[in-house]
């Protein structure tokens, strides 16, 4: 939906300049004109903390008026010298300085020119007083008890409001009741006095809000004598008999006063609030009432207040007036008092004298008439001097106005009229000017004028005429009038095109015509395309506490997307610009989005988009979604003993309309609060009948469901008992558990509380044997379970439980087989043999045991066996029994993961329900040998230009007897194609290691590794490497470790642009005589050959030499210096596990060689630092354990490795295949 707004600046000027024309024609300063008052003072308080009084009188007219001023009508000169007057205005300030109580009057400004004077309404200046209490001496107060007595206020004059309060020294407000009460005018009335009332210090307090004062009166004393003082031999009861009987008096009125008589006019202003007051004293205290004689008092607008002693009307109109009666009563008798109420007002006018603009010859008529209680008198001015000191020939005198015929240039003048009566004076003033000028169009020329097409557009002509002036606009290129309903030209020239559309654009011109010329301006109009705008989505459904987001998509001209603004509403409320302060309504420019959505969220949503030249809105009407409120009025009806109708008002859907009911029960015999569900209905449906059980004392709610939830739950229903009856059902679930033989436990599910339908719940068993002839032996019980005792093990009974209560039995029950307790099988199963598979699975068979031994049920078969010794050493194996069951009546069955190449015993037995039977005797059998498991690892622990040496641990497990291992190599470049595959068979298991001859150079090789036995050989361990493109240089062994000192190569030796390389090798994996070998290789570089020149220069080779030298100098300063210090952690290891092998190099070279610093050797050749991590123990180089790609180089070239512990598995057989913790060198 989208609503078309008018473009808000040209309907505020339009309105601007009809508002002006209807309500007088304003004369442009340029003309000749009488004085007008534009502005000017009210009433004018000098209150005391202000620094300044200005008392304004501005005026305008042509020629500039001058200003004088009256003081309580008479003149008034500024001969003060405090006065200060301002330029060109009657406005002057008083200072508030010294006395300035003689300024204080009724002013009146008047400001002439030639052709008139203007006179303002009267202005009072009020100096106020600063109110006091006089300085008295009060004399104190001693009245007997029950008497009354009046304490007197009389509160100083003031500037008005006055409040009056009555309190102690203390500031205490002294408490106000039936008996006690503070009058209109401030004094304090009781009327009858107590003891509780003495006390000396009584103070009126008067405030003056308007001054920021409160002034205090003296205070008063107060002393009440109690007549049981009055005659001491009395007794106290005698006393205040006499008192009261002395004292009780019928009401007097003190308020109004006895003076006054029983009667006393009072008048009020129409409007203003009217307040009466009524006080009687007397004792009992007396009760005061009002009416009003002869009708009633007015409804919603009278209020008593202070204990009925005050009678308030508000808002007093003329229906108000008439004779209000207060009745103050005790028992004793009864006092009135009649206040006769006329309601009057201060004029107001009916209507008012019009300022106008004539032209010579012309007639007019000037209007006054007030109204008012009592009826104003009606006075007329002219020029500020009362009409009969002004009289004109040509005017004709009427009550209530003045008219001129054949007006004249003489008759410009100020005409004013005063309307006045007992309560006030009001003026009204009216300019006559009689002028004959030319046209004067005050809208500037060539004013350019936009609008929406569709939409009216306003073009003004702004014009001035006397006599007046006929206005008309034309088209400048069609020189013509415009005709047409299209066209309207308003009273002040202002030109409405309605509908505009592109071929209204163009220029205009507007024409003003009277007798004395004619002129005209032109203008432009421009016409843009409408603004357009839509909410999406149209009309969303959102569920409470989700999410309601809009957005609001707007199209606007070209020309005024500069001035687009847009603004959201809900039911016609605008947003803040930035939501709201909870912070659920977000605003983002087109985009609303409200969080957490509430019913009162639903509405219609508006988004306004506003230009400089139009505005239109778009709604979407948004629908909230919430639960159902619950079902209301639940009544039941149709009560039976086995159902009953229940029915239900429905809640409000909100919006989403029901799909079904939920009709749920809570009953007596379920736990309290438990609601269960019974039955549903649809949604269109609001009464159903519900099924019940006997012996329930239900009681009923509805939900009611729709696409958002479920509501809240109903108010419960009255309560519905049904009366008792026989079990409907017998108990489920009939079972029997036994722990004993020859025993049986029956169990059955208890009937529910809600099924038991009567009092006296009890279980009736049954059982025989099954098929047996005999009687059944009955048992009655009240719980769930019963024990009974049979005389075989596992034989099949006939049970049969039927549930009883007081009203009688339930249905015929259908029997059901249980069987008594079982016992343990009494003999095993003979295993007939046992059949090998292969290396790892055997087939067992048996005979199965007979069916009278099993004594139960029989579940099946169970094979124990275990590990008795190895055949590949002889050596025993600890016993550690494996079990696999087989369920079922069975004979055979297959056991796997046997280890190969084992001898193992196996038994069998037999289990039921109870548990397991006896073990046959243990049978032996052995398992042949299988393939081993693939090596533990494959190295490549040399690479040469076409050869390599490798070698690998023993498998895990041999699975009996190796015989050798297969060693196969294929080339696997970095295509798609892969070389043949070769082979080479290795006939000594003792030989982990293998050298292979005539590779191809610059080449990847895959290796693979088999172990085999006399069945055959296991899978595969691979490894890849790459040959070198030139030959590198085997070290040859150091007998008893590492000597650095007794090897140095030279540097003349290596191939131009060969990397020297130092590798630390683990031992035994070259050979069994040295712990470590070093290994120097030449590393070819792609492009060696651009190092030939600098590689044969005399300087870069004596460079070389030095840097050696110095190189290994430092490293024997190292090496003696750490032969000082710690030991590494390898040294421990070694200390706490010696090898023979090893121990005999201690006093070689490297006797005690350590590198417990953890940091590189300074000055060490390159090769010997470049990956060497630093480590505290040997166990910190477990990254590199064995198998990593850590041992081998970028080009494959080989690392080295330590070796620190023994593989399991394969030391039993050969120590010196073990490596682990690599350490990179």
């Amino acid at each position: 939906m989208e609503m078309l707004l008018s473009g808000r600046g040209l309907t505020l000027s339009l309105v601007f300049f009809l508002l002006k024309f209807s309500t007088a024609v304003e004369i442009p300063l340029s003309v000749q004109q009488v004085p007008t008052i534009t502005k000017q003072s009210k009433v004018q308080v000098a209150f005391p903390f202000d620094e300044y009084f200005q008392i304004e009188c501005e005026a305008k007219g042509n020629p500039q008026p001058t200003f004088t001023w009256t003081k309580d009508d008479k003149p008034f000169d500024f001969s003060d010298p405090r006065i200060i007057v301002s330029n060109n205005s009657g406005t002057f300030k008083i200072p508030n300085e010294g006395h300035i109580a003689h300024f204080q009057g009724k002013y009146r400004c008047f400001a002439s020119n030639k052709l008139g004077v203007a006179m303002s309404e009267e202005i009072e200046f009020i100096v106020p007083n600063v109110p006091k209490f006089p300085k008295e001496k009060i004399e104190p107060l001693e009245v007997e008890e029950g008497d009354p007595i009046v304490l007197p206020c009389n509160p100083p004059t003031g500037l008005p409001p006055l409040h009056i309060y009555w309190m102690n020294i203390e500031l205490e407000h002294i408490e106000q009741d039936e008996r006690v009460y503070m009058s209109q005018d401030g004094d304090l009335y009781f009327a009858n006095v107590g003891e509780q009332d003495s006390r000396s210090d009584y103070c009126c307090f008067a405030a003056f809000p308007r001054l920021r004062t409160i002034v205090q009166k003296m205070p008063m004393k107060l002393t009440v004598s109690s007549l049981k003082h009055a005659n001491d031999s009395s007794s106290s009861t005698d006393i205040g008999s006499k008192a009261n009987s002395i004292k009780q008096r019928k009401p007097r009125l003190l308020l109004p006063p006895a003076d006054r008589g029983p009667e006393s006019p009072v008048t009020i202003l129409r409007g203003d609030t009217l307040l009466l007051e009524c006080f009687a004293e007397g004792l009992p205290t007396p009760q005061v009432d009002w009416k009003k004689v002869g009708g009633d008092l007015p409804k919603g607008r009278e209020r008593k207040e202070n204990y009925g002693k005050t009678l308030k009307i508000e808002d007093v109109s003329f229906q108000d007036k008439g004779v209000y009666r207060c009745t103050a009563t005790n028992f004793l008798g009864w006092a009135t008092h009649d206040f006769h109420v006329t309601v009057e007002e201060p004029p107001r006018w009916k209507e008012m004298p019009q300022s106008g603009v004539y032209s010579t010859g012309g007639s007019v008529i000037l209007l006054c008439e007030a109204e008012g209680e009592p009826e104003p008198t009606i006075k007329w001015r002219v020029n500020g001097s009362p009409i009969e000191k002004n009289p004109f020939a040509d005017h004709v005198p009427f009550p209530g106005e003045i008219s001129f015929a054949n007006l004249q240039p003489s008759h410009s003048a100020v005409y004013q009229c005063e309307a006045s009566n007992a309560h006030g004076t009001i003026l009204a003033s009216a300019n006559v000017d009689v002028l004959d000028v030319h046209p004067l169009i005050r809208t500037e020329d060539g004013e350019a004028y936009a609008a929406v097409a569709g939409a009216s557009a306003f073009l003004h002509c702004e014009f001035f005429a006397s006599p007046k002036a006929t206005v008309s606009w034309q088209k400048v290129e069609e020189a013509k009038p415009l005709e047409g309903a299209r066209f309207h030209v308003h009273k002040n020239g202002t030109l409405q095109l309605d509908g505009a559309s592109e071929d209204d654009a163009g220029q205009y011109s507007c024409w003003v015509a009277n007798a004395k010329g004619r002129t005209a301006v032109t203008a432009s109009l421009d016409v843009r395309n409408a603004t357009k705008v839509r909410i999406s989505p149209e009309s969303p459904r959102v569920p409470v506490s989700h999410t309601l987001e809009l957005h609001c998509e707007s199209w606007c001209d070209a020309h005024l997307k500069h001035s687009l603004s847009l603004s959201w509403s809900k039911d016609g409320q605008a947003f803040a610009l930035n939501g709201t302060e909870d912070g659920r309504v977000t605003i983002d420019g087109a985009n609303l989005t409200v969080a957490a959505v509430t019913l009162k969220d639903q509405g219609a949503y508006a988004c306004s988009a506003q230009t400089e030249l139009d505005g239109v809105t778009d709604v979407a009407q948004v629908t909230v979604l919430d639960v159902p409120d619950p079902p209301e009025d639940l009544r039941l009806s149709e009560k039976q003993d086995r159902s009953v109708r229940l029915t239900w008002e429905a809640g409000d859907s909100h919006n989403s309309d029901i799909s079904e009911y939920i009709v749920e029960f809570e009953g007596n015999k379920e736990e309290p609060g438990r609601w269960e569900e019974l039955r549903r209905a649809q949604g269109q449906e609001t009464t159903v009948v519900l099924p019940l059980v006997p012996y329930v004392t239900y009681q009923f709610r509805v939900i009611a469901v729709n696409e958002v939830g479920r509501s809240q739950p109903s108010v419960p229903s009255d309560h519905h008992e049904t009366p008792p009856a026989a079990p409907d059902k017998n108990p489920q679930n009939i079972r029997v558990q036994a722990s004993q033989p020859k025993e049986m436990i029956i169990k059955w599910e208890p009937l529910k509380p809600m099924e038991q339908n009567g009092p006296g719940l009890e279980y009736r068993v049954a059982w025989k044997p099954q098929g047996a002839s005999v009687e059944w032996e009955e048992e009655t019980v009240t719980n769930h379970t019963l024990r009974v005792m049979t005389p075989t093990v596992y034989a099949p009974y006939e049970v049969q439980v039927q549930a009883t209560n007081s009203l009688g039995a339930g249905p015929d029950p259908q029997p059901v087989i249980l069987y008594s307790g079982e016992d343990y099988p009494d003999t095993a199963p003979v295993i007939q043999g046992v059949d090998v598979i292969n290396s790892t699975v055997v087939r067992v068979t048996w005979s199965a045991i007979p069916k009278d031994r099993v004594h139960g049920r029989l579940k099946g078969y169970q094979i124990n066996w275990w590990k008795t010794k190895s055949l590949l050493d002889g050596r025993a194996h600890p016993k550690q029994v494996n079990i696999l069951r087989f369920s079922g009546q069975r004979n055979y069955g297959m056991v796997p993961s046997l280890d190969a190449f084992s001898e193992f015993h196996l038994t069998i037995l037999a289990y039921n329900s109870k548990g397991a039977g006896p073990e046959s005797e243990p049978y032996t059998f052995q398992t042949p040998e299988g393939v081993p498991e693939q090596p533990t690892f494959l190295k490549v622990v040399q690479v040469d230009k076409d050869a390599a040496t490798l070698s690998w641990g023993l498998p895990k497990k041999l699975n009996g007897n190796l015989t050798g291992y297969v060693l196969q190599y294929q080339i696997i470049n970095d295509t798609d194609e892969i070389g043949e595959l070769s082979d080479v068979n290795i006939t000594t298991p003792s030989k982990p290691s293998w050298r292979l001859s005539n590779l191809s150079a610059t080449t990847k090789y895959k290796f693979y590794v088999r172990a085999c036995t006399a069945q055959g050989c296991g899978k595969p361990v691979t490894e890849e490497a790459t040959t070198t493109r030139a030959r590198s240089k085997s070290i040859g062994k150091i007998p008893e470790g590492v000597n650095v000192t007794g090897k140095v190569h030279p540097v003349e030796a290596f191939e131009p642009g060969a990397e020297p390389i130092v590798r630390l090798l683990p031992k035994s994996w070259v050979d069994n005589n040295s712990i470590f070998e070093d290994v120097i290789e030449t590393r070819g570089r792609e492009y060696a050959g651009l190092y030939d020149d600098i590689a044969t220069q005399g300087w870069f080779i004596g460079l070389m030499c030095a840097i050696a030298l110095l190189t290994l100098t430092l490293l024997t300063i190292c090496f003696v210096k750490r032969n000082k210090g710690g030991k590494y952690s390898v040294k421990e290891k070694e200390d706490l596990h010696p090898d023979p092998e090893g121990q005999s190099g201690k006093d070689e070279t490297f006797g005690d060689y350590s590198d417990s610093d953890e940091k590189p050797l300074k000055g060490s050749l390159r090769s010997l630092t470049r990956d060497t991590q630093a480590t505290g123990s040997a166990d910190s180089l477990v990254e590199y354990g064995e198998g990593d790609q850590g041992l081998f180089g970028e080009d494959g070239s080989f690392i080295g490795a330590y070796a620190g512990s023994k593989e399991k598995g394969s030391a039993e057989s050969n120590a010196s295949s073990s490596a682990a913790f690599p350490l990179r060198a």
